[in-house]
């Protein structure tokens, strides 16, 4: 998906607060929660991110979605991650 029609996404969908993140090349964060909810589009490097037993990696042009209060964990690939996230 291309930024433009993430950010018509995220408008319909109600995600009011839009910002750009980014890590650190071969960062992590350790199990936490976030007090909302959040859509984000990956836009340069790479993300995995672990809920329970599961990891996923997300890439360029992927779209990763947690509910409000998810515990999980965050892995930077090599060349970091930049990417553009709704929260509600």
């Amino acid at each position: 998906m291309h930024r433009d029609e993430f950010l018509a996404l995220l408008s319909s969908e109600g995600f009011d607060e839009v910002v750009t993140v980014t890590r650190e090349p071969n960062g992590s964060l350790d199990v936490h929660a976030h007090p909302f909810e959040a859509k984000a589009l990956i836009l340069e490097g790479d993300v995995t991110i672990r809920t329970g037993d599961v990891a996923n990696t997300y890439r360029p042009g992927d779209i990763f979605h947690l509910a409000t209060n998810i515990e999980h964990a965050e892995q930077y690939g090599p060349e970091g991650v930049t990417y553009l996230v709704g929260r509600k």
